[in-house]
């Protein structure tokens, strides 16, 4: 019976492990691969097999969680995957998940390829595609008789596919993926619809470098953050990897479901990794006790390095030494070399000149059509604009009254707040003068209380003094005649022992003065020798140290010879190339100050817009800046862009160039270590930072530039909007005014007019209408009579209506649809409107009258 009870416990712990599926064998695909940023990354996201990788990896891993359970889930992984080309990383492996007595046993593919954007930019694509078979494994159930619940569960074979996106810059990487987007059953040819662990990951991944010193110099982290969406949770998780060069690494991880993780990693030697994490459950999990995870690792180290990761080096604890490759190059060779340099260097400046003209060329034709296209642009934003403003202001005067009243009701709270206060005050105020009157009282009761006291101890105390006063004299008296006698004596005997204390002195005396001039003859003999000696090392210090002083010169000299003459091929085209480098760096420096000066430029000219729209709201005429052409000064802006993109690809490209030189030169035996190979390590370190410097300060300018190209946009909408503002009004004022004049000047018709004699405008149908925040027209239900969009028609068919009888005909203009409505009749309720719709008679000017509600 325990043991049947044992089973089912196993039995109900696995199911909640694979994430409540149903009781058919199917397991979804869920590999427990989250604590490690070095092996199997791909397990993350598909792209990883690619992203920040160098290298490749056969490698063996074994995770057992929650041990403290008997049957723990266990998974067995090995794998071969990682960087194969420049563009592809790619990984095959074979694994195992046992459940309890559930288990899966399959393989997965991937797939990883890279398309390059810019310099430091990249766009990664991922596809994990697996195959496994899930069902019970009999061999784990122990029972005493057969099962038929068991014996009725099938095995399924599964397919799933998981892609995957990643954008790379420099240092950071932002990505998501797909888990299980499809889970196939092969079995049963059917998808798996409600599958718990389907759900969209995404990540913001940072690498980069600790600028640090001794043991931590070039220590590689790396860090990532993680968000799972699934059906029915959200897992959060992140995880960071921080790798010496001596070849070890840690691991710190947190998941809100899983726990916390620590890791540790060492390289054995340069190719074998041996890899330990443990995983500590927490929350809902924490009784269910740790996780641990052991990876045993072989890297394959590739040739060259790839680009889209850092250049650090892989060392292990273990160094097998090994001779050297020695590669001498032959004169042959290097002419060749020299002779490629150049071609490609020719190449390069052909490539650029044809696309610097292609540019200018697609430049030129889109800034026509731009032309073009901002006319039309410009004319639909004013009127956008207009309607938009017209909107604000209603909004706005609503506010402005809803302020005003909770100004009113917050000074009528503020008073009586004021006054409850003062009345406490008040209050607080009487009652602490009651208390400092009783205290008062009370300390003047409890003084003359104690003065009383104080005068009858006093009286006894002076009592008792004068008798012991009078006793202390008589004893004194005694004593002084005593020691009277005493020192009349001791004086006679101190005088004895003074006369015996000279004499012994003045014998002494004359010694000792014997024995100082006989130590000071000695003393002023050794000192002279001593000086003579030290005088004597003095100079052969001084004559040393110029010694090596001209030694030293002499070997900077030629040091310095050595580096600006080289007498190797190798080293006078790196001498050439760094020069160019060199000489390029100033050119991108100015570039780069021309950038900044522009920059400055159109931040001055926000600063004066914002200024003059400040000052225009508080009606402060300005004085109107000079014209100047936006046009060219965003064309010489550009210009500077591109030049300055160029000129950091090129560079970029010498620094490419001359290491690549350096690493051909140190192969070579002879001059592996030699004062030029020494002098370019440094150099390239130093243009390498340089140039790092300005990419830096170029995207701070280009983000400042876009904060100021947005605040500009601001700023002229604001001044925009004014104008809209200004032409509303002067429209309203025009409209009133040829209003008022047709109605001063039209005379009645001497023909009445029929209805084809009226254009109704715009046909308006049979619902009501509804138009909101209509500026300069009161709420309410008008009988429309005619919709024009045209001022001509419109005043046409207002004289019309004039003309026969109806001389109450208005009409009011809504900026949101830019139409003018004729009325002649409004209502506050829509009882009075449709009674008036219905009584409307058969004039030739109400035959298409609508009803139109204005909120």
């Amino acid at each position: 019976m325990k043991l049947n009870l044992l089973i089912l416990t196993i039995l109900i712990f696995s199911v909640q492990l694979v994430c409540s599926q149903d009781t058919d064998g199917v397991v979804s695909f869920d590999l427990p691969i989250r604590n490690s940023l070095m092996f199997n990354r791909y397990a993350i996201n598909p792209t990883f097999s690619f992203v920040r990788e160098q290298h490749r990896y056969i490698s063996f891993n074994n995770k057992r969680e929650w041990v403290q359970f008997d049957n723990a889930p266990e998974t067995l992984l090995g794998s071969y995957s990682g960087r194969f080309s420049e563009n592809i990383g790619a990984g095959i492996a074979a694994f195992q998940r046992n459940y309890g007595v559930l288990t899966t046993f399959g393989g997965l593919l991937n797939f990883a390829y890279n398309v390059k954007l810019k310099q430091n930019t990249n766009l990664t694509f991922g596809l994990n595609v697996g195959a496994y078979k899930s069902g019970i494994n009999t061999s784990n159930v122990v029972t005493n008789f057969d099962d038929p619940s068991l014996q009725n569960v099938p095995d399924n074979f599964l397919l799933t596919v998981n892609p995957g996106i990643n954008f790379g810059t420099k240092f950071l990487d932002f990505g998501i993926s797909i888990n299980n987007l499809v889970l196939y059953n092969l079995e049963t040819s059917t998808m798996i619809e409600d599958d718990p662990i389907q759900g969209i990951q995404a990540h913001v991944m940072h690498t980069g470098y600790f600028d640090g010193r001794g043991f931590f110099e070039d220590t590689k982290f790396s860090g990532i953050i993680t968000s799972e969406f699934r059906k029915d949770e959200t897992i959060i998780g992140g995880l960071a990897s921080m790798m010496v060069p001596s070849g070890i690494w840690f691991q710190l991880g947190y998941n809100n479901r899983y726990g916390v993780s620590g890791g540790l990693g060492l390289n054995v030697t340069k190719n074998i990794a041996l890899e330990y994490n443990i995983e500590k459950a927490i929350g809902d999990l924490v009784e269910f006790g740790p996780s641990h995870e052991i990876t045993l690792a072989y890297r394959f180290i590739p040739r060259k390095r790839l680009d889209y990761n850092g250049d650090e080096e892989v060392s292990g604890l273990f160094k097998k030494k090994k001779k050297k490759l020695i590669v001498k190059a032959s004169e042959a060779e290097l002419a060749e070399i020299r002779e490629r340099a150049a071609e490609r260097r020719e190449q390069a400046k052909l490539d650029k000149d044809s696309q610097a003209l292609a540019k200018k060329e697609a430049e030129a034709k889109a800034l026509e059509e731009a032309k073009a296209k901002a006319q039309e642009e410009a004319e639909e934003k004013a009127r956008l604009l207009a309607e938009e403003r017209a909107k604000q202001e209603t909004e706005a005067q609503a506010k402005l009254l809803a302020e005003q009243k909770a100004k009113a009701e917050a000074e009528e709270s503020a008073k009586r707040i004021a006054e409850t206060r003062a009345r406490l005050l008040a209050e607080q105020k009487a009652k602490e003068e009651a208390e400092a009157q009783a205290k008062q009282i009370a300390e003047q009761k409890a003084k003359q209380e104690a003065e009383e006291r104080a005068k009858q101890l006093a009286e006894q105390q002076a009592k008792a003094e004068a008798e012991a006063r009078a006793k202390q004299l008589a004893e004194q008296k005694a004593k002084q005649e005593a020691a009277l006698q005493a020192k009349l004596l001791e004086e006679q005997r101190a005088k004895d022992l003074a006369e015996q204390k000279a004499k012994e002195e003045a014998e002494a005396r004359a010694k000792l003065l014997a024995e100082q001039k006989a130590r000071e003859d000695a003393e002023a003999q050794a000192k002279l020798l001593a000086e003579q000696k030290v005088k004597e090392e003095a100079e052969a210090r001084a004559q040393q140290l110029a010694e090596q002083k001209a030694k030293d010169e002499a070997e900077a000299k030629a040091k310095a010879d050595l580096i600006s003459n080289p007498n190797d091929a190798i080293g006078k085209s790196m001498l050439a190339i760094t020069k160019e480098a060199d000489s390029a760096n100033a050119a991108q420096t100015d570039l780069l100050k021309q950038f900044d000066d522009i920059v400055e430029i159109k931040n001055k000219d926000l600063k004066d817009l914002k200024e003059e729209n400040d000052l225009s709201e508080q009606g402060i005429a300005v004085q109107p800046k000079p014209f100047k052409s936006v046009t060219a000064e965003n064309n010489k802006l550009n210009a500077i862009k591109s030049s300055l993109e160029d000129a950091i690809k090129s560079r970029d490209e010498k620094i490419d160039e001359l290491k690549s030189l350096y690493e051909q030169r140190t192969r070579i035996k002879e001059t592996e270590l030699d004062e030029v190979s020494l002098f370019y390590k440094d150099k390239i370190k130093r243009l390498t930072q340089e140039q790092l410097k300005s990419v830096k300060v170029k995207e701070q300018l280009e983000a400042k530039l876009e904060t100021i190209r947005v605040a500009t946009e601001f700023e002229k909408r604001r001044r925009i909007k004014r104008a809209a503002y200004t032409n509303e009004e002067d429209r309203y004022a025009q409209d009133r005014a040829i209003l008022q004049n047709i109605k001063r000047t039209t005379q009645l018709a001497d023909t009445p007019y029929t209805s084809d004699d009226f254009d109704f405008g715009e046909a308006q149908g049979d619902n009501i209408q509804i138009l909101k925040n209509v500026k300069n027209v009161e709420s309410g239900y008008y009988l429309i009579i005619a919709v024009h969009s045209d001022v001509k028609k419109r005043n046409d068919f207002v004289k019309k209506v004039m003309a026969s009888g109806r001389s109450d005909v208005d009409f009011f203009f809504d900026v949101n649809t830019s139409k003018y409505y004729i009325y002649y009749d409004k209502y506050k309720d829509i009882g009075q409107a449709n009674s008036a719709m219905s009584s409307k008679g058969n004039r030739p000017y109400n035959i298409n009258m609508t009803l139109v509600k204005i909120e």
